[in-house]
């Protein structure tokens, strides 16, 4: 699992689906925040739940490969990065990605005021959200902040200054960022 919604919806739709979900099943998650989540729908147990100690892909895939044998199904939004299914793909470990969740954009009402000094962005579909929205967007004096590579290019194809953006060595996290 790479996010909280994933194993919601992942678990949502075995339960419509009336699909038991085996004891035995193994769970690989990208952080240790995503395996403990699981606890709302298993009983957490270490040779059961697997999570990479920084959050990284590299860390999950050296996770995944210790257990070549499994087939590996890995939910996801119909917006995500196929970095985890190539890598498997490469070192020949069997897996599907699963669209389970649609991203949307949140509708803005006209009446609702944009009174902000800034914005800070964790994925490129923010910014779409951001564009789509506010077609005339002029920036100004807010300041723009994004998390990762992939939201600071998009922000910048959009024509946006980026004011912060994390992480980097000296602000591993947004909250380092803000706080330079």
């Amino acid at each position: 699992f790479t996010a909280r919604t994933a194993v919601d919806h992942f678990f949502h739709l075995c339960k419509e689906l009336r699909i038991v979900v085996p004891e035995a099943m193994k769970y690989f998650c990208m952080t240790e925040a995503i395996a403990v989540y699981l606890q709302k729908y298993t009983v957490y147990r270490k040779r059961k739940i697997f999570f990479g100690a920084t959050g990284k892909t590299d860390d999950l895939i050296n996770l995944i490969v210790k257990h070549p044998k499994e087939k590996y199904l890995l939910p996801a939004s119909d917006i995500h990065k196929d970095d985890i299914s190539e890598a498997l793909t490469e070192k020949k470990i069997p897996c599907k990605t699963a669209i389970m969740y649609r991203t949307v954009c949140s509708e803005f009402s006209k009446d609702e005021s944009f009174d902000y000094d800034m914005l800070v962005f964790f994925s490129p579909s923010g910014i779409s959200s951001l564009m789509k929205n506010f077609p005339q967007f002029k920036q100004d004096d807010i300041r723009i902040g994004c998390f990762g590579a992939t939201t600071a290019k998009a922000a910048l194809e959009a024509g946006l200054r980026l004011d912060i953006e994390a992480p980097t060595p000296e602000a591993p996290s947004m909250t380092a960022a803000l706080e330079q």
